[in-house]
């Protein structure tokens, strides 16, 4: 008997226990739980602490909010030049609607698997070879923007779709090396070329450049010399001028006649005497009688001269 009620104990904490276990949910952070009452959607349970009806209510879908990255395999895609070409990828998504990701489709990251492999080929097929490589970022967004369309009523997000590599046959890298070999060869060529063509400008340029400097420095050099000639001359002619009117002015004075009469003859006399020295032809003049003339005259006015000075002062003037 007493064994019979130790089992009986045994069994109502036993199902106490499954009743607790069925009726307590605890859901963490980040985490969305799809709840079944009988076999319909009854809810869902988001973070936190919950209870269920035992045996009437079921925890049916876990699903987590945290965004999810999944590995797109490698396929063979046909570019728009006909050139077969590996491509593999990675796609980021999280769930937004924990209900439509348990009801509307079976295996929603199977399937957004295949539309992006799908998608990827129909964008690789649009543009030929050498523009898969720099349209990289246009094709992650186009098929970014078809998979968020079509996963909408999955309640899925599609946030971004990454590709990883792109492999073309050994021969199309083969070839594509050789004409990239071919590009910078030419670019190097066409560089050169262009350096030495500045060079040559360069040089033409400086050398026009110092002629145009040196026929500037001479101009300016000859216009300073003939300034510098104006000048003197200007300088030499009013000295002269300076010099005649002083000559003027002093044979406009008293006894500047006789003066200038005794230096023409003094002048006169010293220039036959130097022909006389320097040559055996002596030249006279052709009318002796002038000559004589002129000598009288200078000897009148020196003796003239030599009068006024011995000659006693006039008495001075008395005044009345």
């Amino acid at each position: 008997m007493e064994l019979l009620l130790l089992i009986v104990a045994f069994m109502v904490v036993l199902v106490g226990v499954v009743v607790i276990a069925k009726s307590v949910v605890v859901v963490p952070q980040q985490s969305a739980y799809v709840v079944e009452r009988l076999g319909k959607y009854a809810g869902t349970l988001q973070a936190g602490f919950h209870t269920l009806t035992p045996f009437i209510d079921a925890i049916r879908y876990r699903h987590t909010l945290k965004e999810a990255a999944f590995d797109i395999p490698e396929q063979i895609c046909i570019t728009n030049d006909n050139v077969q070409v590996g491509v593999d990828g990675v796609i980021y998504l999280k769930v937004v609607d924990a209900e439509r990701a348990s009801y509307g489709i079976a295996n929603y990251v199977f399937a957004i698997t295949q539309l992006a492999q799908t998608a990827l080929r129909s964008e690789i097929g649009k543009i030929p070879l050498d523009k898969t490589f720099e349209e990289r970022t246009s094709i992650n967004a186009a098929v970014v923007s078809e998979l968020d369309l079509a996963s909408e009523p999955w309640g899925v997000k599609v946030l971004r779709y990454e590709i990883k590599n792109i492999t073309p046959p050994s021969d199309v890298l083969a070839a594509m090396e050789k004409q990239m070999r071919a590009e910078r060869e030419k670019r190097a060529a066409i560089l050169q070329s262009e350096g030495v063509r500045d060079s040559k400008i360069n040089t033409a340029e400086g050398v026009k450049q110092e002629t145009i400097k040196n026929s500037e420095a001479k101009r300016q050099q000859q216009i300073n010399e003939a300034e510098g000639q104006g000048q003197a001359i200007l300088t030499i002619a009013n000295a002269t001028a300076e010099g005649i009117r002083r000559i003027a002015e002093a044979i406009q004075s008293p006894g500047g006649h006789d003066a200038v009469n005794l230096r023409v003859a003094e002048q006169y006399i010293t220039q036959l005497g130097n022909i006389a020295k320097t040559t055996n032809t002596v030249v006279l003049p052709a009318n002796l009688a002038d000559a004589g003339s002129l000598v009288a005259t200078a000897l009148t006015v020196l003796n003239q001269m030599g009068e006024r000075s011995s000659a006693p002062p006039p008495p001075p003037k008395t005044l009345r």
